[in-house]
């Protein structure tokens, strides 16, 4: 069994024309080389370089008209899309969404748990945090693909209860910023998430100036089976469930585990 997929990296703006413009780009790219699956980045139809009023001003409900659009793409190119959104969330701020869409309809909601107040940036000065709620998970030609987003990459819980709910794929759509070292923590804990979850991983980033691009597709060995560098492209590779399953027959990691992830409470 295989499946072919595909991430998408590009700069996103404040104009969601021109973003959804870009992305029916690299959408066609995508499908003409045969991509089932498409994983573009976290806020793919609108980014600002601050996280302020501009993003809640331009938020939508997930049933509004830039929803719709991807749903006509992925429709049109007959692929299964995973995007970040903005979604009004009716408090004067907004959910950092991501959309799974199938068959031009929307399949799985994920909204990002753990917000980016770190390397002095505020997310939760605009953002909700959802609540961990059941995984959000999408079946795609026998592959069992799970939604997280960007920050999320830095909690290993995120991607283990993930994979308790049977990801063996896991989307991981990101604006990564720039800076110190962040290059670097961005591919090692990709590939840590991979290797200690003996799961496939579709790293999704924005390039330049809001990230650092470089998205990848990694095996469930951590390696790199397609990457990108600094400019916007798309990169395919061919998902392989034997390779899934011989790793996972040489390193029984999941099978062998002593620990279950649980929510805290009142975090």
């Amino acid at each position: 069994m295989s499946l072919s997929v595909a991430v998408a990296q590009f700069a996103p703006t404040q104009d969601k024309d021109a973003n959804l413009g870009a992305i029916e780009d690299l959408l066609t790219t995508a499908a003409g080389r045969g991509a089932q699956l498409v994983v573009l980045p976290e806020f793919s139809v609108f980014t600002a370089s601050a996280m302020d009023d501009r993003f809640v001003d331009s938020a939508e409900p997930l049933d509004g008209p830039t929803v719709a659009r991807l749903a006509a793409l992925a429709r049109r190119f007959d692929v299964t899309l995973v995007a970040g959104v903005n979604e009004s969330a009716g408090d004067g701020r907004i959910h950092n969404a991501l959309v799974g869409i199938q068959d031009g309809e929307v399949r799985a909601v994920y909204r990002k748990v753990h917000l980016y107040d770190a390397f002095g940036y505020r997310e939760s000065d605009r953002v909700v945090a959802a609540d961990p709620v059941e995984p959000a998970l999408l079946d795609v030609d026998g592959f069992t693909v799970g939604l997280q987003t960007c920050y999320d990459l830095r909690f290993p819980e995120v991607s283990r209860t993930l994979v308790d709910g049977g990801a063996d794929v896991l989307a991981v759509p990101a604006a990564w910023a720039p800076g110190p070292l962040k290059e670097y923590h961005w591919g090692t804990l990709l590939r840590a998430r991979a290797i200690e979850n003996t799961v496939y991983v579709l790293a999704a980033d924005q390039t330049g100036p809001t990230g650092v691009g470089t998205s990848v597709i990694l095996d469930p060995m951590g390696v790199a089976l397609a990457a990108l560098g600094e400019a916007p492209g798309v990169a395919v590779a061919a998902l392989e469930r034997t390779r899934l399953n011989q790793v996972r027959e040489v390193n029984p990691a999941l099978r062998l585990r002593r620990y279950r992830v649980v929510p805290r409470e009142g975090a």
